[in-house]
């Protein structure tokens, strides 16, 4: 019989992944099916934030959510696995004000919406370009977008839902603000970053006589001193101290010295300066004290009317100045250099500060147990990060600022009367602009005034995101779909936005629904540099997925990003990795060709197969066991590792060195039986192979099987289940020790690994594989006795 290659290709190319996305896109075979009864697997995709290009470690992140949605597709269920972009908040405008030398504040509201608008274009067909390239199932062809009109409908008909239950209140408190964004932030857009400063030793005069001295990093905060605490317990002042006041130096006002067991006996010198305000410990103290705050700095980040003096002075400025104040008056005793952790805010990474404004507010702080039960209720993958979300929630000491000074964002649907101040609540359903539009009523029901002041204020873009899970599920538009999808199969996500992202949305469909958003919680870990760092600009580690895919294909990448790390765990990216991968996909070609050679048998008794070919469908049923239990945990690092090394150095290296002989039978040493039994073995394994890769790489999968077993879709095929195999021992182990020693033997006399071997001494473990092992060696003759172990195989070569 003459054998020719049905891949007729040599190699695989990487130019045949774009052929095969055309061949995808026409086939539609991705497209969630709203009429079938199939259970529903949902995939809450992280919208990407469209302000920049993406690298390498963005889209590791993306893919291994395509291999669980091409998991879970194979295994018969109907996934929903939607791709939205997030377009509201302050990256984009931050981005366009540096990028156009503009403020936001100082332009036409319409025209910088339109900036921002072109710009998220730009940024969002890279993205959507990259999720193509790596062959993602997501809609990117149809994806959702957050500032959609029907997007932000939903966003405003919650807010508006949540405020008519009275979980939303207005203000005047303080609030942690960035006087470079221009606005109030969440707490959970704080960011700690550790810097040198100066611990300063300022002298308070008392009243009666003397002084008292305080430590402090922030003197340009003296003005505002509301009261100086000692520790209760502290023997160095609960008697000399207790009833006493003091006067602010430079400002001369009288303030209270007073115990609280908040203070560290420890920091300086005992003594903290309560100031509005220098950290939300010292929001939360004047509230606790009813004390009333004195705020020196405002929304510019520039000392006020009440800082005298240093007036208009930028933050450090006034430092600068008061510590010179200080000094020429003696009250500075010293100073000294400490590292300290300054709060900033995580968009501009500029120092923030806390004043008064006047917010909307969501309640959270009364549900943080229910919301630690409703986490129970939910499975994290891993387990173990779970813990993130329990802290996160323990920490929250303020309810949630929803509202943001800024403009490219979900509106505030409220409006206000100008006569009396009765706001206006519309009905949800619609999109509203208020800052743009009028009310949908012409009179005011209290006072019957027909002039209306619309809320200019936009949401917080978390308060957009965190809706995400009801809006790819239908809630308040899709009832049926609404009631068959939710929860949300699986929230995948990364680490870093554990107490924004989950927290928030968790929060919000608690509140909205009384019930978990997600039935699954799969968290990253970060993807950094070869050395460990983040992938930045400013560190020039930033590479690009489209060089990547352009020199070594989408493919090579996934398989690196599947292998890589544990789910869970921090992950490098490494171009070695990845060339290793696209050479592993070179090898599983070769395979295949070298396969496609011999005819399918679909007949054969798995009793009658040959014991070699048992023995390899033996380690197969390991991989494919492994597979069904790692995929179904949404994680791909063991399997693929494992089915890497079982196809290089099992199947490659060893059973097809063995079974060649066999398969072509051109000596007629074997039985139709036998050889039809190596030709069945080789498609069997081939086809599993294929289809456990599949989810990892679904390219070079999908091709070969269209091109030897059938003209569909890999993916519509099912997932493989263990071969119904048994075999009395596992020798594979022993198989492949045997054939090394042998192939050893002959590099060592010089031999070819044709040459023929006069007699060779092994285990008699080994005697159900004698014709395979003979064929394969050019053995002459082999003696099996039971008291030599395989490693203790001899050869011997004719003089």
């Amino acid at each position: 019989m003459a054998y020719k290659a049905k891949l007729v290709e040599k190699r695989w190319s990487i130019d045949k992944e774009l052929e095969m996305l055309s061949k995808w896109e026409e086939e539609k075979v991705f497209e969630f099916d709203a009429k079938s009864d199939a259970p529903i697997f949902s995939i809450d995709t992280p919208p990407p934030y469209a302000s920049g290009s993406w690298h390498v470690a963005a889209a590791a992140h993306y893919c291994q959510f395509d291999m669980f949605a091409r998991f879970y597709k194979m295994k018969g269920y109907n996934v929903l696995f939607p791709m939205g972009i997030d377009r509201n908040g302050l990256p984009i405008e931050i981005r366009v004000e540096q990028e156009y030398g503009i403020r936001a504040r100082d332009v036409d509201r319409e025209y910088f919406i339109k900036l921002c608008k072109e710009k998220l274009d730009v940024y969002e067909k890279d993205i959507l370009s990259i999720i193509r390239r790596m062959g993602m199932m997501a809609r990117y062809w149809d994806p959702y977008r957050t500032d959609s009109p029907e997007y932000r409908a939903l966003t405003q008909a919650t807010f508006i839902e949540l405020w008519n239950r009275g979980l939303i209140y207005e203000d005047d408190r303080p609030t942690i603000w960035c006087p470079v964004c221009g606005t109030t932030i969440a707490e959970a857009e704080i960011e700690y970053k550790q810097r040198e400063g100066y611990l300063y030793y300022i002298k308070f005069p008392l009243i009666d006589g003397g002084s008292v001295t305080i430590a402090t990093t922030r003197p340009e905060l003296i003005g505002a001193t509301a009261a100086l605490l000692y520790h209760p317990d502290d023997e160095r002042y609960n008697r000399t101290l207790e009833g006493k006041k003091a006067l602010i130096p430079l400002y001369d006002i009288e303030i209270p010295i007073l115990p609280h067991p908040v203070v560290d006996k420890e920091f300086g010198t005992g003594i903290m300066m309560l100031s509005s305000f220098g950290d939300l410990t010292d929001v939360r103290l004047f509230r606790e004290l009813g004390l009333s705050p004195r705020v020196l700095i405002d929304k510019e980040g520039r000392m006020n009317e009440l800082a005298g003096k240093y007036k208009g002075l930028t933050v450090e400025e006034a430092r600068y100045a008061i510590v010179k104040d200080l000094e020429e008056k003696g009250l500075l005793e010293k100073s000294e250099k400490i590292k300290q952790n300054i709060p900033t805010c995580w968009r501009s990474h500029n120092p923030v500060e806390f004043i008064v404004t006047k917010d909307l507010y969501l309640k959270q702080l009364p549900f943080k147990e229910e919301l630690k039960k409703i986490a129970d209720e939910m499975i994290f993958l891993p387990e173990f990060h779970k813990r993130r979300l329990l802290d996160w929630i323990d920490s929250l000491t303020i309810d949630w600022a929803i509202t943001r000074r800024r403009y490219y964002g979900t509106e505030v649907p409220l409006w206000y009367c100008k006569q009396c101040g009765w706001i206006y609540v519309p009905k949800p359903g619609k999109y509203y602009q208020p800052w743009k539009n009028p009310p949908d009523i012409d009179k005011c029901p209290k006072c019957g005034s027909s002039d209306f002041i619309g809320d200019t204020r936009t949401f917080d873009t978390w308060v957009d995101s965190s809706v995400s899970p009801l809006y790819i599920s239908g809630y308040l538009r899709d009832d049926e779909l609404f009631r068959r999808s939710f929860p949300v199969t699986v929230r995948p996500q990364g680490i870093d936005i554990v107490r924004t992202w989950l927290y928030y949305t968790i929060l919000r469909v608690y509140l909205l629904t009384g019930k978990p958003a997600f039935k699954y919680v799969r968290l990253s870990g970060m993807g950094l540099d070869d050395k460990g760092r983040p992938m930045s600009k400013s560190l020039g580690n930033i590479v690009h997925p489209s060089v990547v895919f352009e020199r070594y294909g989408a493919d090579a990448f996934r398989i690196w990003a599947a292998s890589e790390t544990r789910l869970g765990f921090d992950y490098r990216y490494s171009e070695k990795k990845i060339e290793a991968a696209r050479n592993f996909l070179t090898k599983l070609w070769n395979v295949a060709r070298f396969i496609s050679m011999f005819p399918k048998v679909e007949d054969m008794s798995l009793d009658s197969l040959c014991e070699l070919d048992k023995q390899i469908l033996y380690e197969l049923n390991k991989i494919i066991e492994m597979a069904n239990e790692e995929y179904s945990k949404m994680d791909f690092f063991l399997t693929t590792n494992e089915l890497r090394n079982f196809v290089w150095n099992k199947f490659a290296s060893h059973y097809i060195e063995l079974v060649k002989q066999r398969a072509y039978n051109s000596e007629g040493m074997f039985t139709d039986k036998e050889q039809r039994s190596a030709w069945y073995t080789l498609h069997k394994v081939l086809k599993n192979i294929l289809l456990i890769l599949h989810p990892v790489a679904p390219f070079i999968t999908d091709y070969i099987w269209r091109n030897l077993y059938n003209n569909r879709n890999i993916v519509l095929e099912k997932f493989p289940e263990p071969v119904d195999i048994s075999i009395d021992k596992p020798l594979f182990k022993e198989i492949m020790t045997f054939n090394s020693i042998i192939w050893k033997n002959k590099k060592d006399k010089g031999y070819s690994l044709k040459d023929p071997v006069e007699l060779v001494i092994t285990s008699t473990v080994l005697k159900a594989f004698e014709k395979d092992l003979r064929a394969a060696h050019n053995i002459q003759r082999i003696r099996f006795e039971g008291d030599v172990s395989v490693d203790e195989t001899a050869v011997y070569f004719s003089s």
